[in-house]
């Protein structure tokens, strides 16, 4: 099982889609199109180790909702993400019970070397 959460139109997306290489098992799911599930995001978390560290502080919502200024619980993470697609942190992608968060390099690395495994 090989899934990346995604939006469509996010350029970085693209381009580590393009970073990866062809990858016929990877399902790409666009959130905007279907929203992630609460079964979906409890496994995201289980592996992650947190809702926090799904969590975009990015999405222009954080601001404009005055989250910057608030404390939020795991609970506000998840209920935020699962109100607002824009509050997952992207890409978010699944190779078997691995789940790897974000853009940076060290996990787009990551990423590339589970799915060729």
């Amino acid at each position: 099982m090989a899934k990346m959460y995604q939006l469509s139109s996010c350029a970085t997306c693209q381009r580590i889609r393009r970073e990866l290489g062809d990858q016929p098992e990877l399902e790409v799911i666009n959130i905007k199109e279907r929203p992630i599930t609460a079964e979906e995001l409890d496994f995201l978390a289980a592996h992650a180790g947190s809702y926090e560290a799904l969590f975009s502080r990015r999405a222009m919502k954080y601001r404009s909702l005055g989250l910057a200024d608030q404390e939020l619980t795991e609970d506000d993470y998840r209920r935020l993400i699962l109100e607002e697609y824009t509050f997952l942190k992207r890409p978010v992608t699944v190779v078997g019970d691995q789940v790897f968060v974000g853009s940076a390099k060290k996990t787009v690395a990551a990423t590339k070397n589970a799915l060729n495994d």
